[in-house]
């Protein structure tokens, strides 16, 4: 049995801007970038085309947005400024580092998360105290797609050199972590089995 953990909310809280656009602008505007005055509206519309569940990187959307509005940008400095912009405060939930570990004891486990920000994922790990705790770590900007799209599990499951039959994911969305069952797994719901609890359920299921 191979086991996945979800890291935002159910691993790691996080203190998330509470205005991204805003945010972006301040860091863009830091970078000598002329941000648009309808910036907020650019932010908010679609403007790159991709499929169902795929995954866009957030410094191509802000590229893109800038460019509707005929503002050129190079991709180094779109991908800065999103990197600045999403630098957040961490708290390693009570129980995560057990939970990691005691499945860890039981099997492969891996950590696949959503996220369309580079390099957010490891350097959240490293301030979770969580770096190297993992066999393998699936992130929807590495793989593509987005949890709950059944190619985001898949990916997870490969990495850990099994299937998504074989596949139990951890997270604490029904919505997303819960795509794990019709891709053929099972999820634990850290909402109704907390972190603490997560080790005996996994050996409830063997």
């Amino acid at each position: 049995m191979a086991v996945t953990f979800d890291l935002f909310g159910t691993l790691v809280g996080v203190e998330y801007p509470s205005d991204p656009a805003e945010a972006v602008a301040r860091e863009l505007e830091s970078r000598d970038v002329a941000v648009p005055d309808d910036w907020h509206v650019a932010y908010g519309e679609r403007h790159v085309e991709a499929p169902a569940g795929a995954e866009v990187p957030l410094p191509a959307h802000v590229a893109r947005a800038l460019d509707s509005r005929g503002v050129d940008v190079t991709e180094n400095a779109a991908r800065h400024a999103v990197i600045a912009a999403f630098d957040p405060d961490v708290t390693r939930r009570d129980g995560a580092l057990e939970a990691v570990r005691g499945a860890a004891e039981r099997g492969p486990v891996g950590l696949l998360s959503n996220c369309a920000v580079p390099e957010l994922v490891p350097r959240t790990l490293i301030r979770a105290g969580l770096r190297g705790e993992f066999d393998a770590v699936t992130t929807s900007i590495g793989c593509g797609w987005r949890k709950p799209h059944p190619s985001a599990f898949e990916a997870a499951a490969e990495a850990l050199g099994t299937s998504t039959t074989g596949l139990v994911h951890v997270g604490d969305d029904a919505e997303t972590d819960g795509g794990v069952v019709a891709a053929g797994g099972r999820f634990v719901d850290v909402t109704e089995t907390p972190l603490s609890a997560v080790v005996a359920e996994l050996e409830a299921e063997q």
